[in-house]
This record gives structure tokens, C-alpha cells and sequence, in this order.
């Protein structure tokens, strides 16, 4: 690797370990704490790569880039960020940044990238004239989105996301109940070129099977803005069948289309259950929201973002003690984000403590599964051993301490709001029916429902 990288970044520990680095890698390197420094290098027709930070004591990064771009048309700019949020993602792409890096990176990963970059470096010196800039976009005022994480997964996620959401391809967010799908679409329109136009979610069912006169007035309301299709794996096939012709008749200058999916349809396409064409008008671009359990080091970052906007709309300020958070690590949390987020506040309003202790955060999550190795499938478990498995995990999460008192009652709840939630949806909902399956008495059973506040619906599975 050869020519000059400027770095800009107020760490010192940073700047030195980049200069080494990139030093030993064959290149010349200058390094600054100042971005007025940094500027005067660009301006004096220096270095063929910037590696820049964006909180800077004497200004923004990023905003400096479309002076850059003016000075240097060309110059690549790598911008690094402990700022983990999707804003920063979106924003240093929006401002043509060459690439984006949370902090932590990865030394050898930015090395890589740096080569990259250095060879699409122009080498020249300030341009004759300044092109058009493009405006740096600000988060909406109502911008509170928790897209937090500086996990591999997320951040590739970020960067999908700053990269079509100014283009008209149809995107399709898949992922688990819970991740934030709904909130990756919110943020694909209100940052991308459309959010002066409306936003229209909708229903998949709701267009597939819906009244021709009512959905063409939904299209009608969505203008030239963005129109969400959610619970797209739900559609049978005839619904699916109306739901292409719906789409083959949206004008060019319509809505964009955004279609939210729960799981993978892979399955649902191999089938034959859900038809290619519509996958495909609808899959330009797929986005997976990945599960809280495959981006444990964000559910830190998450919890303090929860805890902070809890703080600001109650007034109460709370703390997460370092062995709550270890706890919070070796949970799977089956309802991803939204169970965390709801977790969080529900720890805000009832605590008096300022700090969460680890006590507590067990009391919170005792109406859920902890996390459980997973098993081979090769032999035939009983009931048993797989509650005895569960319950030698749950000791050893706790390490040299013991869980808290109470615990004989809150296994047994565990236990018993599955059963019974479960004997309900087999027997229709049907309580009187339900009670004799379990050999217990009707009341009980209904004393039971409501002590553990189980939804009854009256949906037949198996009689």
C-alpha cells in the first residue's frame, strides 16, 4: 500500500495505533486531533486517503465532508464513529463517505478497506471548481429510533440501509417477531428523498383480500411517498394472486413498495405455498433484521437507550449494575428488542434503587425461558431431563451466587402458563372443555387464567 493518509481523531491511543499500522503497511502518514488541521492538509493538496472521526473538539466529521468533496473532488474518506446508531450510517453515506467503521473496528478489516480506498484515490490537488453539494439530511425531530449496534450484523444492516434508501427498488425486511422491522422501514422513508411524501402502512391481507375500490384509495393516499406491506408471509395464494395484479397496475410515478415478512419465505418459495413472481417484484433488495440473541454485545447499548428514553419520559433515572447486564447477556430474549425495550421501562417505573441489580433483573425475566443449550435431536429427551437441563443452566447463570428466594414458585409458573396456554389453543379456547382435559376443576382453571393473565381466543386448533 503507497501514498499519504491523513487521520484525524481527538484519541491519541487511536491515532498512534493507525499511524503504526498504516505505517508498517508502506504508507506515509499524518495525523491530527484537530479538523481544522486536517482541513489545511486537504486544502494544501495533501494525502490520498482521510481516516476521520466524527465527534471531533473542534467540529463534526462528517460535516466536513462536503467541504472536502468541493476541495478534493475524489479524495476518499473513511469515516470512524463510536457513535453505534443507523443516523451516523445514514448520514456519513448520505455525505459520500468511501466507507464507515464503528468503533471498535476491526485494525486489519480498516487496513483492508484503507488499501481499497488508496487505489481509487485521485491524487490531485484542489478542483478549479466546487460541484454541487448534497444536503447532509438531519434526523426527524420525533428520530428516536432504537437502531443501536456496533455488532458485525447490524452494521451491515446499517449500511444496506444507507445505501437503497434513496433508490426506487421494492425492499423486503425479514426477521423474528420483535427485531425492528417496522422501524428499519419508518427509517428507509423518513431519511431517504421521499420523506415529504406519506408514509402508508399497511396490512398484507388487508391488500390481498381487501376491497379493489378501498386499496386502489390506499395507493391513491401513498402518492409518490412509501407504502409498507406487512404480514407479507401471511397471504394464501389467492390473496397472493390479487396482490400481483394490485402491483402490476401502481403507475411509475407511485409509491415505493416495502414489504415486511416475518421469518424467510425461502422455505414458503421451495414449498411452492408463496408464489416467486410476487417474491420477486417485492425483493429488490432484502434486508434481515437479525434476532437479540445473535447480537449479544448491542443488548448493552439497547438497554442504556431504553433506560435514557424511559428517563427523559418519567423523570427517573436508573443504572444497569454490571452483574445485571451479564444476566441480561445470557438471556435469548424471544421477543428480541420490543421485550427488552418493555423490560427496560417496566424496570424505570417500578424500581426504587438507582441502580438494577442482578436480583432484579431475574425478578423481570422470571415469566420466560432462560437460555438453554440447544439439543442434537438425535435420541427421544423426556420431559425430564429437558426441564432438569434448564434448570442446571438456570443455577449456572447465577455462578457462585443463588437465585433469588421464591424460586419453587416461580418454576411452577413457568411451568403452568405454557400448559395451560397450550391446552386452550388444542381444545379451541374452550374452557369448560380445557379444565377436563387437565383434570381440574372449571373455576380453578379460570382463576388460574387470570392469575396469569393468559389470552384466551376462541381460534379451534384441535378438538
Amino acid at each position: 500500500m503507497d501514498g499519504t493518509v491523513l487521520v484525524a481523531d481527538d484519541d491519541r491511543t487511536i491515532r498512534t495505533v493507525l499511524t503504526q499500522a498504516l505505517t508498517r503497511a508502506g504508507c506515509r502518514v499524518h495525523a491530527t486531533s484537530s479538523l481544522t488541521t486536517l482541513m489545511r492538509w486537504v486544502e494544501e493538496g495533501k494525502g490520498d486517503l482521510v481516516v476521520s472521526d466524527v465527534i471531533m473538539p473542534d467540529g463534526n466529521g462528517i460535516e466536513m465532508l462536503p467541504r472536502i468533496r468541493a476541495l478534493r473532488p475524489g479524495l476518499p474518506v473513511i469515516v470512524i464513529s463510536a457513535q453505534n446508531t443507523i443516523m451516523t450510517a445514514i448520514q456519513a453515506t448520505e455525505a459520500e463517505a468511501w466507507d464507515y467503521l464503528p468503533k471498535p473496528f476491526d485494525l486489519p478489516d480498516l487496513l483492508k478497506r484503507a488499501a481499497k480506498a488508496m487505489q481509487s484515490s485521485p491524487r490531485r490537488g484542489r478542483a478549479p471548481a466546487e460541484p454541487p453539494l448534497r444536503e447532509i439530511i438531519d434526523p426527524p425531530a420525533d428520530a428516536d429510533l432504537p437502531l443501536v449496534g456496533r455488532t458485525p450484523a447490524m452494521q451491515t444492516l446499517y449500511r444496506l440501509v444507507a445505501r437503497v434508501m434513496n433508490t426506487d427498488m421494492p425492499v423486503l425486511i425479514t426477521g423474528e417477531s420483535g427485531t425492528g422491522k417496522s422501524l428499519i422501514a419508518r427509517a428507509l422513508h423518513d431519511f431517504s428523498d421521499r420523506r415529504t411524501q406519506p408514509f402508508v402502512p399497511a396490512a398484507g391481507p388487508d391488500l390481498g383480500q381487501g376491497d379493489p375500490a378501498a386499496v386502489q384509495a390506499l395507493v391513491a393516499r401513498a402518492r409518490a411517498g412509501t407504502l409498507v406491506i406487512d404480514g407479507l408471509g401471511d397471504l394464501d395464494s389467492a390473496a397472493q394472486a390479487r396482490l400481483v395484479r394490485l402491483l402490476d397496475t401502481l403507475p411509475d410515478n407511485g409509491p415505493r413498495l416495502l414489504a415486511i415478512a416475518e421469518g424467510d419465505l425461502s422455505a414458503a418459495l421451495e414449498a411452492g405455498t408463496f408464489r416467486a413472481d410476487l417474491y420477486y417484484r417485492l425483493a429488490g433488495m432484502t434486508l434481515n433484521v437479525p434476532p437479540l440473541r445473535e447480537r449479544i454485545e448491542d443488548i448493552p447499548l439497547l438497554a442504556e437507550h431504553f433506560l435514557a428514553r424511559a428517563a427523559r419520559e418519567t423523570g427517573s433515572a436508573r443504572t444497569l449494575a454490571p452483574a445485571a447486564v451479564e444476566m441480561m447477556r445470557h438471556y435469548t430474549w424471544p421477543g428480541n428488542v420490543r421485550q427488552l425495550e418493555n423490560t427496560m421501562r417496566r424496570l424505570v417505573v417500578t424500581g426504587q434503587a438507582t441502580e438494577i441489580g442482578r436480583n432484579e433483573i431475574e425478578l423481570a425475566l422470571s415469566g420466560q425461558p432462560a437460555a438453554m443449550p440447544a439439543h442434537d435431536g438425535t435420541r427421544s429427551e423426556k420431559l425430564s431431563e429437558s426441564v432438569g437441563r434448564h434448570l442446571r443452566r438456570y443455577f449456572e447463570l447465577h455462578g457462585d451466587e443463588l437465585p433469588p428466594p421464591g424460586l419453587y414458585d416461580r418454576i411452577l409458573r413457568e411451568v403452568e402458563a405454557p400448559l395451560i396456554e397450550i391446552a386452550l389453543e388444542y381444545t379451541g379456547g374452550n374452557q369448560a372443555k380445557c379444565a377436563e382435559l387437565m383434570g381440574i376443576n372449571r373455576n380453578t382453571l379460570r382463576k388460574k387464567i387470570n392469575d396469569l393473565d393468559i389470552r384466551v381466543t376462541r381460534r379451534r386448533k384441535l378438538m
